[in-house]
């Protein structure tokens, strides 16, 4: 069993081909999303056309009601620290929410999967797969 934290950019990408997670998640594995990702999907559903508002929102709100949402507290926070310090002495810097969901990951011991692998790349304690 994997546990998983999936980015934002899979489930974007999910919702715009009209493509199962399920090729990407095992049934036996333990899934979740950060609350950043909770926050991208339901602005999404706010910045969307007329045309696509309620297609996008029925899917948010199947996101939402199906998949667990792990919570920004003082673990995350203290990871999002390091995390967030480690990119400022590398000079390499990094998306806030990639590091927000990279913290969530790091605090809850779970493996990112995300389209864009490499906001995730070299972050220490953090693994990625697309």
């Amino acid at each position: 069993m994997a546990r998983l934290i999936l980015d934002t950019t899979v489930l974007i990408a999910a919702e715009r081909t009209s493509s199962s997670l399920n090729r990407l998640i095992a049934d036996q594995d333990d899934v979740a999303i950060a609350a950043v990702t909770a926050a991208e999907l339901l602005v999404g559903v706010e910045l969307a056309d007329d045309a696509r508002q309620s297609r996008r929102a029925a899917f948010v709100r199947s996101v939402l009601d199906t998949i667990p949402i792990e919570d920004y507290d003082v673990q995350v926070a203290r990871a999002h620290a390091s995390l967030l310090a480690y990119v400022r002495r590398s000079g390499r810097p990094r998306g806030a929410h990639d590091l927000m969901i990279a913290a969530t990951a790091v605090a809850r011991d779970r493996l990112v999967v995300s389209a864009d692998t490499s906001a995730f790349a070299d972050l220490p304690g953090v693994s990625a797969r697309s």
